[in-house]
C-alpha cells in the first residue's frame, strides 16, 4: 500500500511534539508529519502568530514541495480550524486536494460564536491558568512550575486570540471528505460539530468518543483506529480509480 503522510495540527498552546508517540501506533504506510507552528518547538525563535489566514497559507507554502503522494490533514481544537483554512491555502496554491481532512475537538467554522465572545481579546496569565484547569488536560503540577508557565502562556495567549480573532469567509465547499471527531464530555454542541458538514461536497462523518476536550489523549486507541480506516478506505478509492484512468 502506498505510503500516505498525515500532516498534523496541534492544540492551542502546544507543540508537534504532541502527536510524536502516534508514529509508534500506526501502521507503516500512514507516515505522522507534525507541522510546527511558529514560536514554540523548533520554530521557538520565531514570532507567534494570531492571524489565522496568514498563518495557514504560510503552512501551505512551507508543505507544498513535499505533497508528492496522498496525504491528509488532521487538527485538533485550534488545529482543526487551522487545518480548514491550511485546505483551503493549498487548493488556491493548486496543490492536489488531501484525502481527507480530520477535524477533531472544535465547532465547524460558521459556528464560532463562543469563541468569537470569549476569546477575542488577549487574556491574563490567571485567565489563561483558569482555561488550562477547565479544560483537564495539564497536570497541576507543571501548572505550578513557573519556568514552564512562563513559556507556555505566551504561547496560548496567542493561539487563543487568533481562535477569537477567526472570521469565517464564504468559500466554494472542499472537494474532499471531512471525518469530525467530539468529545461526548467535551463543550462542543451536537449541532456545532454537525455544521462542519456543510464545507464538503464529497463526503462527512461524525465519531463522538468518550471523555471532555482531550479524548484525543485519553482514548487515543480509538482516534487512531477512526483516522487509519477512513484513510484505508479512501486509499483504496484513489488507487481504484487510478487503475482504471491508466487502463482507460
Amino acid at each position: 500500500m502506498s505510503r500516505v503522510k498525515l500532516l498534523c495540527l496541534p492544540y492551542s498552546g502546544a507543540s508537534a511534539m504532541v502527536y510524536s508517540r502516534w508514529r509508534r501506533s500506526l501502521p507503516d504506510w500512514l507516515a505522522v508529519c507534525p507541522l510546527e507552528l511558529p514560536g514554540r518547538g523548533a520554530r521557538l525563535g520565531e514570532p507567534l502568530q494570531t492571524d489565522m489566514g496568514a498563518l495557514a497559507r504560510q503552512l501551505a507554502l512551507e508543505s507544498l514541495p513535499d505533497l508528492d503522494r496522498p496525504y491528509a490533514l488532521f487538527g485538533h481544537s485550534l488545529g482543526a480550524l487551522l487545518g480548514f483554512e491550511v485546505a483551503h491555502a493549498l487548493r488556491e496554491l493548486g496543490a492536489p486536494a488531501p484525502l481527507a481532512l480530520f477535524a477533531s475537538g472544535t465547532a465547524a467554522p460558521t459556528r464560532r460564536e463562543d469563541y468569537e465572545k470569549d476569546y477575542s481579546q488577549p487574556k491574563s496569565d490567571a485567565e489563561l491558568v483558569v482555561e488550562l484547569r477547565d479544560l483537564q488536560g495539564t497536570p497541576e503540577e507543571v501548572i505550578a512550575n513557573e519556568e514552564l508557565m512562563s513559556l507556555t502562556l505566551p504561547i496560548l495567549r496567542a493561539d487563543f486570540l487568533m481562535c477569537g480573532l477567526y472570521r469565517y469567509r464564504l468559500r466554494s465547499r472542499l472537494d474532499l471528505p471531512i471525518h469530525v471527531l467530539g468529545g461526548k464530555e467535551d463543550k462542543s454542541s451536537m449541532e456545532q460539530l454537525l455544521a462542519w458538514q456543510e464545507e464538503t461536497s464529497v463526503g462527512f462523518s461524525l465519531d463522538m468518543v468518550a471523555g471532555g476536550h482531550f479524548f484525543i489523549h485519553d482514548h487515543e486507541a480509538k482516534v487512531l483506529r477512526l483516522i487509519r480506516n477512513n484513510l484505508s478506505v479512501h486509499l483504496r478509492r484513489v488507487r481504484h480509480f487510478s487503475a482504471m484512468a491508466a487502463d482507460g
